[in-house]
């Protein structure tokens, strides 16, 4: 609807910068005209009591134009090309990469050389974790940020950044990294001016002159770190008051209750895009709206200041999609993506938390039931988003599906759940992984689990133990665990090091910093003098990396694995064997995924119910010609194996 006097205050800022309406900077306009009304919605129904609304709401119109005003020409056009080709991140030719810039190679310049590295993996999309400035020792490794705009000195300067984004550009490669909206370091500037009084900085955050309203916030909600940060307020000795600080003491909150801290962010998210930032990464979005009486996490008006976010981020850099890290229960995840009129219409992508943990599930049970169990969920995800796909990241393994799943599989959920933290912890005799439990909870026993891709596959004991065969069955594991990521649906995110089959880095426990926490297990230091490994045949490292590289390019033959909502599940002939189909026009490709030790068998018969229109498959990863038997014959997976069958013409 046309509302006259928002586009007056629209009309203010537009002629302060020059904007050229009916020319150059016509589409522009047009799209700040077409969601203004949605942003001041949005806006009030947040924001329309506080007493600076008003004020804050002029700002917010300022920053959207000052953002576009300030976007180079080159970004400008790279966001109409983005905007002309529709979704472009749903594409089967996206292959992706998570690394920390030090662990990885040292610093921004190194990684600067390191480009053709990637481009033989055939990755094309680099996650780089957190590199702006956080305390040494406090920094939580990056998320404790003190200064949202300057790069960490140990990773080099803003220049050097901007060199990685241009090179990348430059060979077609995109750029996702992080910006931690729920909170800032102690030692952020804000922080410090909080500490010494100033009221302006202290409404920031949620700070309070005793523990009344701390305890009641805490009656309500959960503790997220209970050994290593109990609680979530601290005190602050410096002036005498109690800060919310949820993660850990040296992380405060920020109050999003106060417009001016939500026009200020939005400022930095849009200094980021302006960069030629890709993706941006939103940590830990289900925590940023609090309310006392309540678990402080996904809450409505978390969504909505999601959904302004997105609103804004349409207007003024329409080319950079939006990621929602939200590791939270398949039916609140499904929240993210946006309901009722903003269905995909909050973040563009969310991660696929669920189908991580449960191929976790499945291949410490040998038995897919649970999985399947979970995909009616999973598969409400819209048109138009897309899931980030993963077998790894930075962080632990949390086993967050529901308890319903696990007894539709027939299985005790409690018990179900004490067998994969003992397996993955190694507890269990016969248990081939080496992992670890992080963040065990002494009331409820609720744990996630730490380790790297390789170690919880089987291959740091395989090799202890020096046994050729259980090298090569760990092997078989990591590429059954990689193919079903790569090949489900999604944007495939590797975690550096997998590539490769690096096994748990226990350096960490030498220092202080990190000691505390067993999450850096599986955050490695790469040594690129044994990077020749590659191209010696018998390595684990070689196995691993042309293996996960003849994936990659199996995933960008294909357009059926691109996002488009055209996964269907088969139906379940044998308990080992989760298979789905991928279909693109003409295109059908049958994936089965072999989670048990020992070979399965999958009748003939799954291939007709589904409409297979020839009797000959090829297999893209055997690179061999199959013929479909009769209904009383099998396709026989050996022990941890794929598939990927298309229906040949």
């Amino acid at each position: 609807m046309y509302q006259y006097q928002l586009h007056q205050q629209i009309s203010l800022p537009v002629l302060e910068h020059t904007i050229d309406v009916a020319g150059k900077d016509n589409l522009f306009y047009s799209r700040f005209l077409a969601n203004s009304s949605e942003i001041a919605d949005l806006y009030q129904s947040l924001y329309g009591n506080h007493p600076n609304a008003s004020n804050a709401f002029t700002e917010l119109l300022q920053t959207i134009t000052k953002a576009y005003a300030e976007r180079s020409e080159a970004l400008k056009l790279k966001d109409e090309e983005k905007e002309e080709s529709g979704n472009w991140f749903l594409t089967n030719q996206l292959a992706g990469m998570s690394l920390y810039v030090d662990r990885f190679c040292g610093d921004l310049k190194t990684l600067n050389t390191k480009l053709d590295y990637f481009k033989e993996l055939g990755v094309n999309f680099l996650h780089l974790m957190p590199i702006f400035e956080s305390p040494a020792g406090e920094s939580d490794g990056g998320y404790a940020v003190s200064n949202f705009r300057k790069v960490d000195p140990r990773f080099g300067d803003i220049e050097d950044l901007q060199k990685v984004q241009q090179s990348m550009s430059d060979e077609g490669m995109f750029l996702m990294i992080d910006i931690v909206l729920n909170h800032t370091s102690f030692r952020h500037e804000w922080a410090e001016k909080a500490k010494k009084g100033d009221k302006k900085y202290q409404d920031y955050f949620y700070m309070y002159d005793d523990r009344s309203l701390p305890n009641w916030y805490e009656e309500t909600m959960p503790e997220i770190f209970p050994e290593s940060a109990p609680g979530s307020f601290s005190y602050v000795p410096e002036c005498n008051k109690w800060v919310m600080s949820v993660f850990h003491n040296y992380q405060w909150d920020l109050n999003y209750q106060n417009p001016d801290v939500f026009v200020t962010m939005l400022d930095t998210i849009f200094f980021y895009a302006n960069l030629g930032v890709d993706v941006l990464r939103i940590d830990a979005p289900a925590f940023i709206w609090k309310q006392l009486g309540t678990s402080c996490q996904n809450l409505p008006q978390a969504h909505t200041l999601l959904r302004l976010i997105k609103q804004c981020v349409q207007v003024a850099a329409p080319g950079m999609a939006l990621l929602g890290e939200a590791i939270v229960a398949p039916k609140e995840i499904m929240k993210y993506f946006g309901t009722d009129r903003f269905v995909a219409k909050e973040c563009d992508f969310a991660y696929n938390a669920t189908q991580m943990a449960l191929q976790w599930d499945a291949l410490a049970t040998g038995d897919t039931r649970v999985m399947l169990a979970a995909q009616h969920e999973i598969l409400q995800k819209p048109y138009g988003c897309s899931w980030i796909t993963y077998t790894r990241c930075h962080d632990d393994i949390g086993l967050g599906y529901d308890d319903s799943m696990i007894a539709a599989a027939g299985f005790n959920a409690y018990e179900h759940r004490r067998f994969l933290k003992e397996y993955y912890s190694g507890a269990l005799p016969d248990s081939p992984a080496a992992g670890a439990l992080f963040s065990v909870n002494p009331k409820t026993q609720d744990a996630r689990i730490s380790g790297s891709l390789a170690s919880l596959c089987g291959l740091e004991k395989a090799i202890r133990k020096n046994d050729p065969e259980e090298i090569e069955r760990s092997i078989h594991k990591i590429c059954l665990m990689q193919a079903q990521s790569f090949f489900i649906g999604g944007l495939p995110i590797l975690f550096y090091g997998d590539e490769l089959g690096y096994t748990n880095d226990y350096s960490y426990l030498s220092d202080p910093a990190k000691s505390y926490d067993n999450r850096w297990m599986h955050r490695p230091v790469i040594d690129w003098s044994k990077l020749d490994r590659i191209d010696q045949p018998d390595t684990v490292e070689s196995k691993v990396f042309h293996s996960t590289k003849r994936m990659i390019e199996i995933r960008k033959k294909l357009q059926a694995f691109g996002d488009y909502k055209n996964l269907t599940w088969l139906t379940p002939y044998n308990i080992h064997v989760a298979g789905f189909i991928r279909s693109y026009g003409k295109q059908m490709v049958y994936c089965l995924f072999n989670f048990s030790g020992a070979a399965s068998y999958v009748t003939w018969y799954a291939f007709k119910t589904h409409g297979a229109t020839s009797n000959k498959l090829y297999d893209h990863w055997t690179e061999t010609e199959l013929n479909i038997g009769g209904d009383q014959e099998y396709l026989i997976i050996p022990p941890y194996s794929f598939c990927v069958l298309e229906v040949m013409k």
